[in-house]
């Protein structure tokens, strides 16, 4: 009994360390945007009319789709957990399956989105987007860095998510140790968050 006790909390701290690891990576991220935000913020301040002109470049339909895609993602996410949690596992993986594809949706859209602009030329280094005044040059420069920096995070998750799936299917995330779901939801989570704050910035300064 006592040995049972010492083996099941040496499997609490590892989960709570895991979980407090996690947490401190996410906070390191909310720095990173944190501070995109705040530079966003400050040059937005300094030319508003020419970041105001420049949005009516974005297509705020697709990037209103984007966003309901990763709201109903985080939802996914969340019944996956509570799937595993119950001990349904083929219905945890089906709702981690549908994420990923949400993912891939959210992808296919910014890619039409971004090729749309950059058959415009406005794109960095494009003639387009040369004779642009410098406030409208420096608007779609942090649009391509934030949502690009932003979807590469997209694709990290996918791939968490890919794994945690990996191990479900492996009999390693179970109804009594799925810390490594829980994380991955952590992950999507923070993904979200960040569109949250991207859309309204970039689409809906009007």
């Amino acid at each position: 009994m006592a040995q049972f006790s010492m083996i099941n909390s040496g499997h609490l701290r590892d989960d709570e360390a895991s979980k407090l690891g996690m947490w401190l990576f996410l906070f390191t991220e909310l720095l990173l945007f944190g501070g995109l935000f705040l530079v966003y913020t400050i040059y937005r301040f300094m030319n508003p009319e020419a970041f105001l002109m420049a949005s009516y470049e974005l297509n705020v339909v697709l990037g209103a789709i984007n966003t309901v895609i990763l709201l109903t993602s985080s939802w996914t996410v969340a019944m996956s957990i509570s799937a595993i949690q119950k001990g349904n596992k083929d219905l945890s993986v089906t709702f981690l399956i549908i994420t990923i594809v949400l993912a891939a949706l959210f992808l296919v859209n910014k890619y039409f989105e971004w090729s749309a602009k950059i058959d415009h030329g406005i794109f960095p280094g494009m003639e387009h987007y040369t004779e642009m005044e410098p406030g409208q040059k420096l608007f779609f420069f942090l649009y391509y860095f934030m949502t690009g920096l932003h979807g590469l995070h997209v694709i990290i998750g996918a791939v968490f998510i890919w794994v945690v799936i990996h191990h479900i299917s492996k009999g390693k995330i179970t109804q009594d140790n799925f810390i490594l779901q829980e994380n991955a939801g952590l992950y999507w989570h923070l993904v979200d968050v960040i569109w949250i704050f991207l859309f309204p910035l970039f689409y809906l300064i009007h």
